[in-house]
């Protein structure tokens, strides 16, 4: 079975609140028979959008290979949630790399979300830009060394933008009771992602590059010029950029010795009285292992994530949201739902991101691990940067070791259930 389709319906998006708050782009044709290009890229999420679209303006030809529409995975249904750094705290990459390599890895992080800002603004693109994300414990004995990383990041890192909270504080922005404090960081923020993916799909167009959708990746061929096949035709390149991410399966297996995909889901509320959940209109991601993630829509309506699976099929996903939701707020218990959806990602052993040579003209970037609005953007970035001969930032990601899943492809997904199955039965006993 293929992740593609297991959920979905071919060439559709999911019915998710995105979706529905959306101008979808007309339809891009298949490929057609063979072509030549200077790079061909597989993959239409922010990877490949924003490889795309920077390689178009530095003048290389483009095509871009999606296997169903723009913005189909899960850069068309996440949480919306855009911070700096990476997905793992700075304390624990020195631990991982050194100082040194841990402040270049910031500095990338930093780059991602000012990148996403930048492309936001230059291209004007209507994706309901909001600042905030505030980072909320369960365990009031987490809250010191939250404050102490507050108060490391602006020293270390120059980084003053995170208000710790105490718990009348946090509960002045959240009404949940179950919080006893946590962090608001003021330099990242929170979009609608399905139509940010729209607007890079809009700018790299605009910019020169070719979109082909309904384009599965059957084959990649390697050579001094590679091949990319679907099952309609076949693009000659100099260079490929691998940009699937969770919806990779099989097609490189260097890439998936060391990426796994995870699903996760979202469910969205009807428009709530102001002040039912939020005072404010941040974001908000949890402490729990198995994170909860929530913010507003536009309309008032709760958008709130939370559940993992591990395998093909998804699981009853209002069933698996719905309760995590009651359990933060237990006031929406009669409220309505309109939408529910789930989406697949890519996590990697270590949280950081995976960046691969697969050969000497063939790219790799994906495994974000949630954190993957800006990272994606930036690696798009970046590959499109190597492939100009400006590697520097594609080879210190590349130099992260990072292990592969033990048990291969056939057993990663139940050795990972089961150790999920066990953080959540930590979360729920609060140890």
């Amino acid at each position: 079975m293929n992740l593609l389709y297991a959920n979905d319906r071919a060439g559709e998006y999911p019915p998710s609140y995105y979706a529905a708050t959306a101008t979808a782009l007309a339809p891009f044709a298949p490929l057609q028979g063979a072509h030549r290009a200077d790079v061909c890229i597989v993959g239409a999420g922010y990877t490949g959008l924003s490889a795309a679209l920077h390689l178009a303006q530095r003048g290389y030809s483009v095509i871009v290979l999606e296997a169903h529409r723009v913005g189909f995975g899960a850069s068309g249904r996440n949480g919306g949630q855009v911070g700096p750094g990476q997905r793992i705290e700075q304390d624990e990459i020195e631990r991982m790399v050194g100082r040194d390599d841990a402040r270049k890895l910031w500095h990338i992080g930093l780059e991602a979300r000012d990148l996403v800002q930048a492309l936001i603004a230059r291209h004007d693109m209507d994706c309901g830009w909001k600042p905030g994300v505030l980072h909320a414990e369960w365990q009031a004995r987490n809250l010191p060394h939250a404050s102490a990383y507050a108060e490391k990041l602006a020293r270390d890192y120059d980084y003053p933008h995170l208000e710790p909270l105490g718990r009348a504080a946090l509960q002045e922005i959240v009404r949940a009771p179950v919080y006893q404090g946590g962090v608001l960081d003021h330099g990242a923020g929170h979009l609608h992602p399905l139509r940010y993916a729209l607007g890079l799909a809009r700018a790299a167009v605009g910019a020169g590059a070719q979109i082909c959708e309904n384009a599965l990746v059957t084959e990649i061929r390697p050579g001094a010029r590679a091949q990319v096949h679907t099952a309609t035709g076949h693009v000659e390149a100099a260079h490929v950029l691998i940009a699937a991410n969770g919806y990779l399966g099989g097609l490189v297996p260097q890439v998936a010795a060391k990426v796994m995909p995870i699903n996760n889901f979202i469910i969205a509320t009807e428009p709530l009285p102001q002040g039912t959940v939020l005072a404010r209109d941040v974001a908000v991601a949890d402490s729990k292992f198995v994170i909860n993630y929530f913010r507003l829509s536009e309309d008032g309506r709760l958008l709130f994530g939370g559940g993992e699976s591990y395998g093909y099929r998804f699981p009853d996903i209002m069933r698996t949201v719905r309760k995590p939701m009651l359990d933060v707020f237990p006031q929406l218990r009669d409220a309505q739902i309109t939408h529910a959806w789930g989406g697949t990602l890519a996590i990697t052993r270590t949280r950081l991101p995976c960046f691969l040579r697969v050969g000497p003209n063939i790219l790799s970037a994906s495994g974000y691990s949630g954190h993957g609005v800006a990272l994606a953007s930036l690696a798009g970035q970046i590959m499109a940067d190597t492939v100009a001969g400006q590697a520097e930032r594609f080879d210190l990601m590349a130099g992260l070791k990072l292990p592969s899943f033990p048990g291969g492809r056939a057993l990663r997904n139940p050795l990972l259930a089961l150790a999920m199955t066990w953080f959540s039965l930590r979360d729920r006993l609060g140890v």
